[in-house]
């Protein structure tokens, strides 16, 4: 189960028509990635990354991405996810 932030919950309205990637990575981490349409017709787009624990390691909001699609923009979020989960874990160096 996630522990969703505070930014999650300021960006959240159920009303709005939404789509949503979840994903879990080989190492239990949590990625979602969800984007909608503002009622003004913007597409906006939320990124959390969540330990095994579902404990909040990293969320983002992001108000608006004119002129592209919900598709092209979860696309991208789903990327940007991954890059933050792999850039969060510590480096597995051999310490000598």
């Amino acid at each position: 189960m996630r522990i969703r932030g505070d930014v999650f919950w300021q960006w959240a309205d159920p009303a709005l028509h939404h789509r949503t990637h979840d994903e879990t990575l080989d190492d239990g981490t949590i990625i979602d990635v969800q984007v909608r349409l503002s009622p003004a017709g913007n597409t906006q787009m939320f990124i959390g990354v969540y330990a095994a624990s579902g404990m909040a390691m990293h969320e983002e909001a992001v108000d608006s991405r004119p002129s592209e699609s919900m598709t092209r923009v979860l696309a991208w979020g789903v990327g940007c996810a991954r890059r933050i989960a792999i850039g969060l874990k510590p480096s597995l160096r051999h310490v000598a």
